[in-house]
């Protein structure tokens, strides 16, 4: 398994909007794309120098062909909708990661 992760820094002033963008649009049309099994959105709990908010996404995908599939078929139209919604006011930067272990506790703890 592989992890598609976008972290992505976005200014105050469009943080209702884009959460709403991403949680209702984005990611269901990433996840309709069929290449990604899951989607998992997190905040960054350390401050940026450069302010902002900062979030990742992590979307899981079972290999390396079908994530290739997403960047060929499906990437550029998706990545230019944020550009045309949000134009400045955010940066991303994307990292693909391999799953290496997946340990769970047996225990709920809080």
């Amino acid at each position: 398994m592989y992890i598609y992760n976008v972290t992505t820094n976005i200014d105050p002033s469009i943080k209702t909007e884009w959460l709403e963008w991403m949680r209702e649009k984005h990611i269901p049309e990433m996840l309709a794309t069929g290449k990604f099994v899951s989607a998992k959105m997190c905040q960054v709990m350390i401050e940026e120098e450069m302010g902002g908010i900062t979030y990742s996404v992590q979307y899981t995908t079972d290999s390396l062909e079908s994530l290739q599939e997403y960047y060929d078929d499906y990437a550029p139209k998706l990545r230019e909708e944020s550009l045309k919604l949000f134009k400045s006011n955010f940066v991303s930067f994307r990292t693909e990661l391999k799953i290496i272990t997946e340990q769970f506790s047996m225990s709920l703890k809080n």
